[in-house]
């Protein structure tokens, strides 16, 4: 069985004022019946830490360098987000693709440096609308997983996120046919590639506009295992109901 995962991005918004969000959140989710993870921005993410200290939610970073060390001024190792206090990392966001021209290639060592360290890693997916409307999604998105994705993985340390690059922020949400077909493509390419029970392993989440309005019914979607949330996980008022409609889908 699949463990749900609720994951909040909280892209480059935050200061040490909001943590205490983190405390109210903790609080309403003392046995969440599913994984719930925050990554804010890296100078948040010691203090964050520190503020769930002994509770259910998880701490993670948005973003590591390939590399473990070196002369990479402002950027943060894997390594250094694991002495924060992460346990997970996001990589291959389409706003690292689009904002810092990352490639494939880029998001799958960064992927394998992540691992190496120890690190729980969820891999971004997603489509374009100019691809969407060309009827290629699912090329693009057999491209992406295919090249994102290292060798040897498993379902214990990376997680999947479909999120459509045209939903992100915009309001707009595919319909649950279009968000079903994704996830079934990328499960049945997932069993394909590391074995059936292996690639049965991996959470899949949707990303793109999650509100607590719309959760309920992607949630009950077949192979969506949770959500990658964005602006909705910056409030317990709007991430709340979307954890409890994660967990009603459970």
């Amino acid at each position: 069985m699949r463990r749900k995962l609720a994951a909040g991005n909280w892209k480059m918004n935050g200061t040490g004022d909001d943590l205490a969000m983190l405390k109210d959140l903790a609080g309403a989710h003392s046995d969440p019946g599913c994984e719930i993870l925050i990554c804010p921005p890296a100078p948040l993410i010691h203090r964050a830490a520190t503020t769930l200290q002994g509770s259910a939610i998880t701490i993670g970073g948005q973003d590591c360098h390939p590399r473990t060390t070196g002369a990479h001024t402002g950027d943060t190792s894997a390594a250094m987000l694991v002495d924060a206090g992460a346990r997970y990392v996001i990589t291959g966001h389409s706003e690292r693709r689009a904002d810092h021209g990352e490639q494939d290639a880029d998001v799958r060592t960064k992927t394998t440096t992540a691992l190496e360290a120890g690190l729980q890693v969820i891999v971004c997916l997603g489509e374009s609308l100019a691809q969407r409307e060309a009827g290629n999604t699912l090329d693009v998105i057999g491209a992406q997983l295919s090249a994102s994705v290292p060798d040897g993985v498993t379902g214990k340390t990376v997680v999947i996120a479909y999120e459509p690059i045209w939903a992100i922020g915009t309001g707009k949400v595919p319909t649950l046919a279009q968000i079903g077909e994704v996830h079934d493509f990328i499960r049945a390419r997932l069993k394909d590639r590391f074995g059936a029970q292996n690639g049965q392993s991996f959470r899949l989440l949707y990303g793109g506009s999650v509100k607590p309005g719309n959760a309920a019914e992607i949630f009950a979607v077949p192979n969506v295992d949770g959500a990658l949330v964005g602006g909705a996980s910056l409030g317990v008022a709007d991430f709340s109901p979307i954890i409890a409609a994660l967990l009603g889908a459970s």
